[in-house]
């Protein structure tokens, strides 16, 4: 009688691997690839389904909110694989990710596939011999509940963007969206922006003066706290729109200007000589600081943006990988929440490398409070029963991953150590200033005893406004009341308060989740989104909102004012929790939203439809000025002014000028270069045209002057462009000479060509300079290398793996020597698709059945001879049109 034999199907290829290798030779595991089918544009509908009920939407609104979903075009060939593999299969086991998205993808294969073998549902928090063998004994049917949360929210997605994107493509910008979560976030950076550009700069002064008594080490730092009875205003005492704060007023504080300041000062110092400078009184207080909760989904992208200066999507995909190949517990969770397994490895390897007095006497139990807080597995951690230094791991992971891990690893070690713990001392001291009045300084320290957690971690923060100094690990002097004090200096200070701090990542992360908006699985998504629909741009950490932001924000709030509601948007994402929870009907839930609860105006559709007309220039229009309003246009922002009789004047914003910094000096100044003809550099030689060079939307360019047509010439039907190229970083507008300027519109520059004859050229982009062959790029290191790299250079870059931009290349996992065939050093490299071997020219996959560590130079030889015998992989043309797979979503369901 045959074996019995095992069909697992997980999403990755990396997740197959590491799972395979865990199962015996029964077990067949195979990767999806993430989802197989999804909801189809509605131009890629059949036909005679386009003016159907699924012709909207992909959704058949009128009948139980039923979707239509399609086998993506590049999943066809392996759902063909896995339709061959399941024949030879006596079981199948769905062994997707444990959250509402890996039981939607299970569910979409039991339809595509229809097995008729048993099926179950395999689920495990950590890819780990252990986690995989108890989760073979543990298996169960698709979670339906969980399927229809996920399914729900897809398709409300697909509501929310297909009812409103289509109202911001005809009142906005064509080709830009909506959606649920995006524009709530892009509403708060927005909203941030608002407040920095009301905000208006106030002025204060303080006053610190260095102190010490006598036969006491070391002098300290004490700053006026009081005047004659009233507190002296700090940063923290103004709003976000920079006045003083009423509660602030009400409370008798004072605003200290220069000449008050300066006077004060000087009076301290004369007290000193008068021996009016006393201690009036010391406070000691006990310091206690605990350690932060271990990783939950978001706390993760906030320490990783803080901390590692990773985007939200870099974290999670270097987190996936991490979990994929066995190094830590799954990465998508709201959980705080550790095993007693972890919280016994955490514990037993803190106290062993960090001693036994710094790990807490008992077990630490953390409990998720964030609003709207679901997924009951653990925290993130380090995978496995005992934890892996990460010195340990040093050559198997790669730098980002070796740094996240680090973090991690760091993290729930320190959630289970002391507190830290030390005491806290106050000292306030009176000086009698003449023509003032007593005038109290405070100097305050904290002076840490026991290190604790800290000794492995310290949680990261967000900037403040106004920050207190932080005053950790600052010892006083021992001090008595009634001891008189000398001072040395003293120093008036005058300061200018900040705008409240724009949204970085991490803090837009946090305030999405402190108002319980969103998932774990969306924030990535969310921040990648609204950075790629021109919402927002980075400079540096801070997220900087677009004119375009500002439009579609200005749209919702005037006639769409519940989809940017905070509260409203964070309620749907309950009323999925109680889907999810089987508390809720899925349709009668999408009725009520789309419809309206009593099929009235407050559904979805009834608001859009009740819109009316919007003034689409009124929208897109912001006044900076009396006389000056900016205009978000097709091509950009820009700025009009009244001109000269009817024509306005008007001058492109520089992408690169935040909201807040356009006052209506930078406006005018904007205005009155756009309205200079340019500077002339001279003639072209070649064509005889004049070339200038001016400002413009993306900065200093030169361009050609092209003439006329003649008196008596025709014009042409279409007018022609001139040649324009951006200048140089290097280069500046007033000193850039004709000869610069030639060379500039004379790109792009063909560098050379390869073997096959295809050509390389040189030119400048958007992103900086790079070479291009065919439709593949590589960036460049500096622009000059445009006008220098050789075409041995060019074929250089290109014999390198291509690596998406801001990569920087990874050491190779294993060097193996020199192959004798082709002469040149061999490695093995980490890839976007797993571990290969390469010589620089050719490139092959370690095989499934083979590991990094094992696998020998001779055979890295014999593999790299077959890849090259092979030749390059012939391009399959295609002769018709492929029909789509399509499936609807049905009401029943396979049983296990």
């Amino acid at each position: 009688m045959a074996a019995t034999r095992t069909l697992v199907i997980v999403e990755s290829p990396a997740k197959a691997r590491t799972i395979a290798a865990y199962l015996g030779d029964e077990y067949q595991v195979e990767a999806s690839v993430g989802h197989i089918r999804d909801l189809p544009q509605p131009s890629e509908l059949p036909a005679d389904m386009k003016k159907g009920p699924y012709g909207k939407f992909g959704v058949n609104v009128e009948k139980g909110f039923d979707p239509y979903y399609v086998v993506d075009s590049d999943k066809k060939k392996k759902v063909t694989e896995l339709r061959r593999y399941l024949k030879d299969a006596d079981e199948l086991i769905l062994a997707t990710d444990e959250d509402r998205e890996g039981e939607a993808i299970a569910w979409h294969l039991l339809q595509v596939l229809k097995p008729k073998v048993p099926v179950k549902r395999m689920v495990f928090h950590e890819i780990t011999p252990e986690a995989i063998e108890a989760a073979k004994s543990a298996t169960r049917d698709v979670d339906l509940r969980l399927v229809d949360a996920q399914e729900t929210r897809r398709i409300l997605d697909r509501l929310v963007g297909y009812e409103v994107s289509p109202l911001l493509w005809r009142k906005v910008k064509a080709g830009i969206s909506a959606g649920r979560v995006q524009s709530v976030a892009t509403r708060l950076v927005v909203e941030r922006e608002r407040e920095r550009m009301a905000f208006v700069a106030a002025d204060y002064w303080d006053i610190t003066a260095t102190l010490h008594a006598e036969d006491t080490e070391p002098a300290f730092t004490a700053r006026v706290s009081l005047v004659d009875g009233a507190r002296v205003a700090s940063g923290r005492d103004f709003g976000d729109d920079g006045a003083l704060k009423t509660k602030s007023e009400n409370a008798g504080v004072i605003v200290l200007n220069e000449e008050s300041a300066t006077k004060i000062a000087a009076g301290i110092e004369a007290a000193a000589k008068d021996d009016a400078v006393a201690v009036s009184s010391v406070e000691t207080k006990p310091y206690r600081r605990r350690p932060a909760a271990p990783f939950t989904t978001s706390t993760m992208q906030q320490e990783a943006s803080r901390k590692l200066r990773m985007s939200a999507r870099d974290a999670m995909r270097t987190a996936q990988s991490l979990y994929e190949n066995g190094y830590i517990t799954y990465m998508r969770t709201d959980s705080t929440a550790l095993s007693g397994q972890a919280i016994l490895a955490a514990r037993s390897q803190a106290k062993k490398l960090f001693g036994a007095e710094n790990v807490a006497d008992k077990p630490r139990v953390y409990q998720k409070k964030a609003k709207g807080a679901q997924e009951a597995h653990e925290a993130i951690r380090p995978a496995g029963s005992t934890f892996r230094s990460p010195d340990e791991l040093s050559s198997q992971l790669s730098g980002a991953q070796l740094k996240l891990y680090d973090l991690i690893w760091r993290r729930t070690l320190a959630s289970q150590m002391t507190d830290a713990t030390g005491h806290t001392d106050t000292v306030k001291i009176v000086a009698n200033v003449e023509g003032v009045g007593d005038t109290e300084l405070t100097a305050s320290g904290t002076v840490i005893t026991h290190r604790g957690f800290l000794a492995v971690y310290e949680e990261g923060r967000d900037a403040k406004r106004d920050e207190k100094a932080d005053d950790e690990s600052v010892r006083l002097p021992e001090l008595k009341t009634g001891q008189l004090l000398d001072v040395t200096d003293t120093k008036a200070e005058g300061h200018t308060t900040n705008p409240p701090p724009r949204y970085t990542e991490a803090s837009l992360v946090r305030a999405l989740e402190e108002r319980g908006i969103g998932r774990p699985s969306t924030y990535a998504a969310t921040m990648s989104v609204i950075a790629d629909r021109g919402y927002v741009f980075r400079r540096g950490q801070a997220l900087i909102p677009t004119w375009l932001a500002f439009a579609v924000v200005r749209l919702l709030e005037e006639n769409l004012s519940r989809l940017v509601d905070y509260d409203f948007t964070a309620e749907m994402e309950t009323d999925l929790d109680n889907i999810a929870a089987g508390n809720r009907d899925r349709v009668e839930w999408l009725t009520d939203f789309y419809f309206g609860p009593n099929k009235d105006a407050t559904g979805l559709q009834g608001l859009v439809e009740g819109l009316g007309d919007i003034d689409a220039r009124a929208i897109n229009s912001v006044d900076i000025a009396p006389g000056i309003t900016l205009r978000v246009g097709r091509y950009g922002p820009y700025l009009e002014a009244e001109g000269e009789g009817d024509e306005p004047k008007r001058a492109s914003v520089p992408d690169d000028i935040a909201p807040d910094e356009l006052t209506e000096a930078k406006a005018r100044e904007l205005l009155a270069a756009s309205a200079d003809d340019g500077r002339e550099l001279g003639v072209d030689p070649e064509s005889g045209h004049t070339i200038i060079a001016k400002n413009g939307r993306f900065g200093p360019y030169v361009t050609e002057v092209l003439p006329e047509p003649g008196e008596g010439e025709a014009k042409p039907k279409r007018k022609p462009k001139p040649k324009t190229a951006s200048l140089f970083k290097s280069m500046d507008l007033s000193t850039v000479t004709l000869e610069q300027a030639l060379q500039l519109l004379s790109l792009p520059r063909v560098v050379g060509k390869d073997a096959e004859g295809t050509e390389i050229t040189a030119q400048n982009g958007r992103y900086g300079p790079y070479l291009k062959k065919g439709t593949d790029s590589r960036s460049l290191t500096s622009e000059d290398q445009i006008f220098t790299i050789t075409e041995a250079e060019a074929l250089e870059i290109y014999a390198q793996p291509k690596m998406r931009r801001g990569q920087t290349a990874k050491p190779p996992l294993r060097e193996l020597g020199t192959d004798p065939a082709s002469e040149k050093p061999v490695v093995i490299k980490d890839g976007r698709f797993g571990p290969y071997i390469t010589d620089g020219s050719t490139n092959v996959t370690v095989p499934r059945a083979e590991s990094v560590e094992g696998i020998t130079a001779e055979r890295a030889y014999e593999l790299l001879a077959e890849k090259r015998a092979k030749g390059p992989a012939k391009r399959k043309t295609r002769t018709s049109a492929a029909k789509k797979t399509t499936t609807k979503k049905k009401t029943t369901t396979k049983k296990s």
